[in-house]
């Protein structure tokens, strides 16, 4: 079993809150928490952010509003098998979002 794979976490800026399908998504966001992008990659978190921001295979919301990656709400779980991160793309998500973040999830 190869651990290939991690789940890493963008904060985004907050002015991604203009956005209309942001919001639609986020029916639960409690003003003042962050907004997020969580993905998984078979990368290393940094590489993957820096070609987001470079446009290359980039998460729109990522590529305009990416502030920096949140290490701490992800490198507990990482480095893990490919079908074990993509789990864990959504549960993370999901922990999130439970707890008021703002998040896209592709």
């Amino acid at each position: 079993m190869r651990l290939s794979h991690n789940v890493y976490v963008v904060e985004l800026d907050p002015a991604v809150l203009k956005i209309r399908r942001f919001r639609a998504r986020n029916p639960g966001y409690r003003k003042g928490r962050p907004c997020v992008y969580v993905g998984m990659t078979g990368v290393d978190p940094d590489l993957r952010f820096d070609r987001h921001k470079a446009g290359i295979q980039a998460n729109r919301f990522v590529f305009q509003y990416g502030e920096r990656l949140l290490p701490e709400l992800y490198e507990v779980y990482n480095p893990m098998p490919y079908e074990a991160a993509r789990e864990m793309e959504v549960e993370l998500a999901i922990g999130l979002r439970e707890q008021g973040y703002g998040v896209w999830q592709a």
